[in-house]
């Protein structure tokens, strides 16, 4: 039997995802729930993580477009949300095991495989966490964990607008340019993306 539930959300602001989150985490802890992926997508904003620093924030006004700033609480700097992007919350409960580092490494994986299966060679990179095409960073990675439950994880760029990351320093690095699956040439909709994904989620997971 899959013990994983899946809740799919076309588009929701990132305070109301934030708000779910929370609530899934407080079930799993209490035995109400179990582990759980969020598939979602949100309105452009740049999100904060507990590494971030002011100076990352470059322009908020890119390509006539005013973004919001929110500070996430997860792990890492700082990063673009936005259309374009499938989002994967991955609500997990690592209590018995408590091996956040694996988690990570998971979620990474699953981003590596199912970018396989759509042709497109992707890796880890020494220089930090997350998913890389060549030099470019094709796949953003950060999580939080209470109690061991996780919460938080993957944006994986199908195609959006890549301008909007000039606003900020992604992740922290000045040299790492972002790309996505459209600009590689995979014209994959996020609808094809997301159904791979839960295929293979259960077993990466496992």
């Amino acid at each position: 039997m899959n013990p994983w539930r899946f809740i799919q959300h076309q588009q929701q602001t990132y305070p109301d995802s934030l708000a779910e989150q929370e609530n899934v985490v407080a079930d799993i802890l209490a035995g109400k729930q179990g582990n759980t992926i969020i598939f979602t997508g949100h309105p452009p904003i740049y999100t904060l993580g507990t590494s971030a620093r002011e100076e990352d924030i470059l322009n908020r006004n890119v390509d006539g477009e005013l973004i919001s700033v929110f500070a996430s609480g997860r792990g890492g700097e700082i990063t673009y949300h936005g259309p374009g992007q499938l989002i994967c919350y991955v609500l997990r409960d690592l209590r018995e095991h408590q091996d956040l580092h694996r988690h990570v490494q998971q979620l990474e994986e699953l981003i590596i495989r199912t970018l396989a299966h759509f042709s497109i060679t992707a890796s880890r990179n020494p220089r930090g966490i997350g998913v890389w095409a060549g030099d470019e960073k094709i796949a953003a990675v950060g999580v939080r964990c209470r109690k061991w439950v996780t919460f938080h994880g993957i944006a994986l760029n199908i195609h959006p607008n890549l301008k909007h990351f000039s606003g900020i320093v992604p992740c922290g690095m000045r040299d790492a340019p972002v790309t996505s699956m459209h600009e590689l040439g995979v014209k994959a909709s996020r609808e094809e993306v997301e159904s791979f994904v839960r295929r293979i989620a259960a077993a990466i997971f496992s």
